[in-house]
């Protein structure tokens, strides 16, 4: 299960956004970004933005319409 600010990386990912866009907007440092992203990819068994993305729609946990 990703925790509520993984849920924020991911969606801002599935966005376009930078990590450095995501550190500004969500208040923290690029490397905290980072390390999120990692976790992500981890507990998603993922190894790219794109299979991350489509992994979390496909379990609903980002909606690409937004």
């Amino acid at each position: 299960k990703l925790s509520k600010q993984e849920v924020m990386v991911l969606r801002y990912l599935a966005k376009g956004f930078n990590c450095s866009d995501i550190a500004g907007l969500l208040d923290i440092s690029t490397h905290t970004v980072t390390t999120y992203i990692k976790r992500i990819y981890h507990k998603l068994a993922v190894h790219s933005r794109g299979e991350a993305v489509y992994e979390a729609h496909k379990m609903g946990l980002i909606n690409l319409d937004e």
